[in-house]
C-alpha cells in the first residue's frame, strides 16, 4: 500500500522529501558512519545540527535577538506547569480558556498560585473565540495565557488579546510555522512539534531573555527551569536528538518552499477548498463560527452520529486516514497542516461530494 492522505491532528503528516532524506541518512549521517539516533549529543556533528536548526527557525520567524530558543521535552502539557513555576512571581495569572488544552493549562496553574479565567468560550462548546479587546486583566497578573489555535475545536485567534501591558504567553502547538508571527508581541511562545514540524518528543519554547531568571517557585525541579536549559543551550541533559534533527530538516524545507508568507497563502488556499465545500453542503456542516476558523484543523459533522461513523469508515477504506473527531466532540476533523498537499484536500472534498450524493 502506498502513502495515505493522513489528516491526523498529531503526530501528523510530515513532508515526504524530509522523510526520504532522513531515510537516506538513517545508517550513515553525512559520512559520520552512524545514524543521528546513535551519535553523542556532545559531538561536533550534533552541535552543528542543533545550531543550524535554531538559526533556521530564527530566520523563518525573524526571532529578535533578545529571545532564546529552547528545545525541550515533556510535550506541551509539561509547559502547563513549567510556565507558572517560572513566571508566576506574584502568584497570579490570567487565562483565556478557548478549548481543552487551555483549560488544562489553567487548572494546572491553579496548583501554583491564583489562576483567573478572564474569558471563556465553553458556553458554546468552544466554537468561537471570545472578544478579547477589553478583558478584566488582573493588575497583579504575571502573564496572560492563550492557546492560539485550538486543535480539537478548530478555532484560531485572528487577533491577539489586549493584555493591558501584561506579558502574553501562547501555546501555538497546532499553528506553529503555518504563517508569520510577530514574536516581539509575546513574552513566551511554545509548541509541541508533532503537529506541524516534527516527530513527537520535542517542544520548542521561544522566551524573552528578561523572563529567564533564577527567581522561580521554590520547589521547581531543576529540569523545569528555563534558565537551566538556556544556560546549557538546550543540552543540559540528553535532548531528543533525532526529533531535533527532523525539525531542522523541516525548517530547511520551509525555507526552500519560500518561507512563512508562502506557507500562509498555501494554507489559506487549502482551507478555503474545504470550508467552501462545507458552507455549500446539505449534508456536512462546519462547527466553528466563520470569523474564528482555523487554517489547520477543520471539524465538521453530519448531525447524525451513525452517519459520521459510516463516513469515517468509508473514508479510511478510500485512503483518507484519521478523520475521526476528537473523542470529546465526536464528528470528523481534517487536520491540514503545512505538509498536507493541496491535492489531499481536493481529493477529500471529491470523496465528500460522492458520499453526500449517496447518503442524502
Amino acid at each position: 500500500m502506498g502513502r495515505v492522505y493522513n489528516f491526523s491532528a498529531g503526530p501528523a503528516v510530515l513532508p515526504e522529501e524530509v522523510l526520504k532524506e532522513a531515510a537516506d541518512e538513517m545508517l550513515d549521517y553525512r559520512g559520520s558512519g552512524m545514524s543521528v539516533m546513535e551519535m553523542s549529543h556532545r559531538s561536533k556533528v550534533f552541535d552543528t545540527i542543533i545550531k543550524e536548526a535554531e538559526q533556521d527557525l530564527r530566520d523563518l520567524l525573524n526571532i529578535p535577538d533578545n529571545y532564546r530558543v529552547l528545545f525541550l521535552q515533556g510535550g506541551a502539557s509539561t509547559q502547563f506547569a513549567m510556565i507558572p513555576m517560572n513566571l508566576m512571581k506574584n502568584k497570579v495569572a490570567d487565562y483565556i480558556v478557548t478549548g481543552q488544552w487551555a483549560k488544562k493549562a489553567y487548572k494546572e496553574a491553579s496548583k501554583y498560585g491564583k489562576a483567573n479565567c478572564i474569558a471563556s468560550s465553553e458556553d458554546k462548546t468552544f466554537s468561537y473565540i471570545p472578544d478579547c479587546s477589553d478583558l478584566p486583566v488582573s493588575d497583579d497578573a504575571d502573564y496572560v495565557y492563550i492557546c492560539e489555535n485550538n486543535t480539537i475545536y478548530g478555532t484560531k485567534f485572528k487577533e491577539l488579546p489586549n493584555t493591558k501591558g501584561k506579558i502574553l504567553v501562547s501555546d501555538v502547538s497546532s499553528c506553529f510555522l503555518s504563517e508569520p508571527m510577530d514574536i516581539s508581541k509575546y513574552g513566551l511562545v511554545y509548541g509541541g512539534v508533532q503537529k506541524n514540524i516534527g516527530p513527537a518528543g520535542v517542544v520548542i519554547a521561544i522566551i524573552r531573555e528578561d523572563l529567564i531568571t533564577d527567581d522561580v517557585l521554590p520547589e521547581t525541579p531543576t529540569m523545569l527551569q528555563y534558565k537551566i536549559h538556556a544556560d546549557s543551550d538546550s543540552l543540559y541533559n540528553t535532548p531528543p536528538c533525532y526529533g531535533i534533527y527532523i525539525c531542522g530538516k523541516v525548517f530547511k524545507w520551509l525555507k526552500k518552499m519560500g518561507g512563512l508568507e508562502v506557507m500562509k497563502a498555501k494554507n489559506e488556499e487549502k482551507a478555503k477548498i474545504l470550508y467552501d465545500y462545507l458552507d455549500g453542503s446539505s449534508l456536512f456542516k462546519g462547527t466553528v463560527v466563520k470569523e474564528d476558523r482555523s487554517l489547520m484543523n477543520v471539524p465538521f459533522v453530519t448531525g447524525d452520529a451513525e452517519l459520521d461513523a459510516k463516513f469515517v469508515a468509508e473514508a479510511k477504506a478510500a485512503g483518507f486516514e484519521n478523520l475521526k473527531g476528537h473523542r470529546s466532540v465526536g464528528g470528523m476533523r481534517a487536520s491540514i497542516y503545512n505538509a498536507m498537499p493541496k491535492e489531499g484536500v481536493e481529493k477529500l472534498v471529491e470523496f465528500m461530494r460522492e458520499f453526500e450524493k449517496k447518503n442524502l
